[in-house]
């Protein structure tokens, strides 16, 4: 099997297991875990019950579960419910979108340290 190869699961299948490499297509019904090195790209008509952990990902159908990437499309036809951890967010017009939501950073920012103001007594 090719490591640079994306894997995709077509409109008429069901998969549920573990799915690791560089690239996915999902367009079916996938259940379980994805942990790619590049981009996930789901389908219109997918459902996707899943832990995604993946550079980028760009979701148009169904998907409930965690969301952990660099970079998230969510297209006029997505439905998404659960966690999304992401630096970069983007939801177009139309998208359902229901989650805890952690962007623009991994870390939370600091605490602004800002000095005592003078009163002047």
């Amino acid at each position: 099997m090719d490591p640079d190869k994306t894997t995709l699961i077509d409109a008429n299948t069901e998969f549920q297991g573990k799915i690791t490499g560089k690239d996915a297509h999902i367009l079916g019904r996938f259940r379980g875990d994805i942990e790619l090195s590049g981009r996930l790209v789901t389908g219109e008509s997918s459902q996707i019950e899943a832990r995604v952990k993946a550079d980028a990902a760009e979701i148009s159908g169904q998907f409930v579960g965690e969301l952990h990437v660099r970079s998230l499309v969510l297209t006029e036809k997505a439905k998404v419910d659960g966690t999304v951890q992401a630096e970069r967010l983007s939801v177009r017009e139309g998208a359902f979108f229901q989650a805890a939501v952690n962007s623009g950073g991994t870390q939370p920012r600091p605490a602004e340290h800002r000095p005592a103001l003078a009163t002047g007594r």
